[in-house]
């Protein structure tokens, strides 16, 4: 291994990626001999062939060494575009490109472009050899040859590397789009299919070229697709459990859930994160996991957007059906987060499920079938949709559902809850109102409520001021 930076980029070079292109450019010279180098050794003895093979290996070496470093350096820049310190390491016949400081995973949007702008480098080399050989053609043989290769060998690696492939940028790319399309259930299922039917594709154009190299690659791929496929259709679950798996991510990972499970948020981020830039170590068992757990992260934290951003990433691994649900919730997609909760109360039976289910009803203004739904408890499922709005921030929302779950189950709670959400939209006379009807349902805890963080913008006001003093005396008598 041999390491140089590009820049503020730190580049490692391991000798897997020298010995593999090695091996490469060997297999290729019996499609050489009538060209530079062997050409201008065609009349020399056998030391002049041996020298032409090994200046022919070495070029190709370089080429490939060249037109990768260009691809993983696309997915560099466009990560530094994103305020990520990325680096580079290049080994097999490929390479990756880690964004070391990212906070947790990328969101989709940011995946997506950052995977395309290696293709789209490698493309760009092959276009710029490609008019230099047009340009430069006949100066020298080595110069045709090298401007040629170039040309060659990034053309044909940007089409390879957009196949629906994992671990190919292509494969990424798909998996990505197919899971934010179809959902974490079916998205990998689909991806993964396709990658399958193109690796076996693959492998017979590999045997009838005689292309030993891309047999065994795609044949691996293929292999890699076909576990992920068995796994979803046998219930989803990515090769092994994490509770068995022995490496030291895998520690880090038990040691993030521990965290989220004892609700140390910013812990289980932080741990889950690193996990994700594992390097070599990562695999897509502990990456899907990684996600999984971010995902819930951001669920317990309010933050919608941020969780279908992990789950978007799990591959293989079945993300919850509630949990999908409630992601849409938070980011206000009623409509697509009304599937899911049926689907999971279908699925568990679970009662909180079925509130939840019932309080998208409500959101949407179908609160009629909600309360139809087979032992609904109206108050749970009014203050289901309720919480959702108040998370959201469209205070003024959540309380016009408060209000209308007092006519369906008037309660101390249910009142201050709404006075709460009119009081973060400011409407102080709302809140007032809403305050006194919660006063008459029972409401005494004034202590809490001059210590409320929600009723914040009624201080000073001496209608609330004078409420205060009245619940206190009511309480003192």
């Amino acid at each position: 291994m041999f390491r140089f930076r590009l820049g503020s980029i730190p580049v490692e070079v391991h000798s897997s990626h020298l010995l593999v292109s090695a091996v490469f450019a060997y297999s290729s010279v019996r499609w050489a001999q009538d060209s530079w180098p062997f050409r201008q050794v065609s009349d020399a003895p056998a030391a002049g062939y041996t020298s032409a093979m090994v200046v022919y290996i070495l070029s190709w070496m370089f080429i490939v060494f060249v037109s990768v470093l260009v691809h993983e350096l696309g997915h560099a820049l466009a990560s530094r575009l994103f305020g990520y310190r990325p680096s580079i390491a290049l080994v097999w016949l490929g390479g990756h490109t880690v964004p070391t400081d990212a906070p947790g995973a990328l969101p989709w949007k940011r995946d997506l472009l950052i995977t395309s702008a290696g293709p789209f480098f490698g493309l760009m080399l092959g276009v710029a050899s490609f008019l230099g050989h047009i340009v430069l053609q006949g100066h020298t043989p080595a110069l045709d040859f090298f401007l040629q290769k170039f040309a060659l060998a990034n053309f044909i690696w940007a089409v390879l590397n957009l196949l629906p492939v994992l671990p190919l940028d292509g494969g990424r790319i798909s998996n990505t789009l197919a899971t934010r399309v179809f959902g974490p259930r079916y998205g990998p299922l689909l991806s993964q299919g396709l990658a399958l039917v193109v690796c076996v594709a693959a492998v017979v154009i590999g045997v009838r070229i005689g292309e030993v190299i891309l047999t065994i690659l795609f044949a691996m791929y293929g292999l890699q697709a076909f576990r992920t496929v068995a796994e979803v259709l046998n219930g989803g679950r990515p090769g092994r459990e994490l509770d068995v798996m022995k490496s030291p991510l895998a520690q880090k990972l038990r040691e993030a859930k521990g965290a989220l499970d004892a609700g140390r948020l910013d812990e289980a981020r932080r741990l889950a994160a690193q996990v994700l830039e594992g390097g070599d170590a990562l695999t897509v068992e502990l990456a899907a996991h990684a996600h999984h757990l971010l995902g819930w992260v951001a669920l317990k934290e309010g933050q919608g957007r941020v969780a279908l951003d992990h789950f978007s990433q799990v591959q293989g691994l079945q993300v919850e059906p509630h949990a999908v649900a409630a992601s849409f919730s938070l980011v206000g997609d009623d409509a697509r987060a009304l599937d899911w909760w049926k689907q999971a109360w279908q699925v568990s039976g679970d009662r909180t499920v079925m509130h939840e289910y019932a309080g998208t009803l409500i959101r949407m203004g179908r609160a009629q079938e909600a309360l139809k739904l087979p032992e609904v408890d109206a108050a749970s499922a009014f203050a289901c949709a309720e919480r959702v709005l108040f998370i959201r921030g469209v205070y003024s929302e959540a309380a016009a559902v408060g209000e209308q779950a007092l006519e369906y189950a008037p309660s101390a709670s249910i009142a201050y809850d709404a006075a709460c959400a009119h009081a973060r939209a400011r409407n102080l006379s709302d809140a007032m109102r809403l305050l006194r009807r919660a006063t008459e349902l029972g409401f005494k805890d004034g202590d809490y409520a001059a210590s409320d963080a929600d009723l914040a913008s009624l201080h000073g006001h001496a209608a609330f001021e004078e409420w205060l003093t009245e619940l206190r005396q009511s309480a003192a008598s």
